[in-house]
């Protein structure tokens, strides 16, 4: 049985626009651009960092995040945590139900080499947690996730989450650390003004839950919210102590829509292989290179461009009128529509400065899904 081995040129030093196509671009100037804004931002309103790295998945990425000041990393599966924990991150959320009884054995192992939060949002799974530490001779700090709008996990707020709370303290394994919520529906609002008074609402929700525990004697050092299109507003809510914005850091078309400050740092790089007519451009970057999720990428630096679709394997790319370029050949980036479903399709990314390639980084492998 032979085996095939793709010979492939190191790319260290060579041009992103001469990379074999397509790849995974990251610009690292733009990336360091983006991680400063968002820490300075948090910084300047003394409210904490603890990026989402669901979308991130890169190890070197992360670090940079903690570098600049985050206080860890917030992981949406115990998969992610145990990949990022192996490369030395070891102050992680799981913003996640952790359920089943080997999904709970690996968060415990995981715990002997991590200092790990999960959060809980029923009796039932909170019970779990509590025996499986029990078992295991450890502690577990707790946060319990509320549902502030957004109608997915989460217990209710006020006294339905200082009973929940209640319970976690009366588990012997488990320590309650705080609350977390993500005020994501609210990202429906259009209108960024009209948007801001609901982002404010649904985290006064979570913020009078946390001083309502407290008045009830339960210990609330931490309330989590807030991804990257809400942490502008969020951290000039009064008793938010950390938010999770983590994509901004690569930036993509999905944010800037949101009216997010963010500077495009994620592109996907493509070939031309076909101009069937002087208006229109085919690429060999599909939808198993780049996501469509929320909103389409877009060639960068490519003028008179009318509209954007992308197949499995193409994208085409109408031009508002004729032009001879690009040519059959020639290597275009796109932006990236959405990072969270673009960097999983990658198994790496080539991170430049200046147009050509200083580094290789994995990204982390689908088994960490789980």
């Amino acid at each position: 049985m032979s085996v095939h081995v793709q010979a492939r040129r190191d790319p260290i030093g060579a041009p992103v626009l001469e990379l074999d196509t397509p790849a995974l671009v990251v610009d690292l100037d733009l990336l360091e651009r983006n991680v400063e804004r968002i820490a300075r931002h948090c910084q300047e309103r003394g409210v904490g960092w603890r990026p989402q790295s669901k979308g991130l998945r890169v190890r070197e990425v992360a670090r940079r995040c903690v570098e600049a000041g985050a206080l860890g990393i917030t992981c949406a599966k115990l998969g992610d945590a145990e990949w990022f924990a192996d490369g030395g991150l070891d102050h992680i959320l799981i913003a996640n139900e952790i359920v089943g009884a080997s999904k709970l054995e690996r968060l415990l192992a995981l715990r002997e080499r991590a200092d790990v939060m999960l959060s809980v949002d029923s009796p039932d799974g909170l019970a779990a947690a509590g025996a499986a530490a029990r078992a295991a001779g450890t502690e577990l700090g707790v946060v319990l996730e509320v549902d502030i709008g957004l109608r997915r996990c989460g217990v209710a707020p006020g006294e339905p989450a200082v009973a929940l709370g209640r319970q976690v303290q009366e588990t012997r394994g488990l320590r309650l650390e705080g609350l977390m919520a993500w005020e994501g529906h609210t990202l429906s609002v259009s209108d960024p003004e009209a948007r801001a008074p609901e982002i404010r609402a649904a985290l006064e929700l979570l913020v009078e839950t946390a001083e309502l525990c407290r008045a009830r004697g339960l210990p609330i050092h931490v309330v989590n919210a807030s991804g990257t299109g809400t942490y502008r507003v969020a951290t000039t809510v009064p008793g938010i102590t950390e938010v999770q914005a983590g994509g901004g850091v690569y930036g993509d078309r999905t944010y800037a829509r949101w009216g997010v400050p963010v500077d495009f740092a994620l592109t996907v790089a493509a070939t031309v292989i076909s101009r069937p007519t002087p208006s229109r451009v085919v690429l060999d970057a599909g939808q198993r290179a780049m996501s469509i999720a929320t909103t389409l990428p877009w060639p960068k630096d490519l003028p008179n461009v009318a509209s954007v679709a992308v197949h499995v394997e193409h994208c085409i790319v109408e031009l508002s009128e004729p032009s001879a370029t690009p040519r059959i050949g020639d290597h275009l980036e796109l932006v990236a529509g959405y990072h969270d479903t673009t960097v999983c399709l990658h198994d790496e990314i080539y991170a430049a400065r200046g147009g050509r390639v200083e580094a290789v980084w994995p990204v982390a492998p689908r088994s960490s899904f789980r």
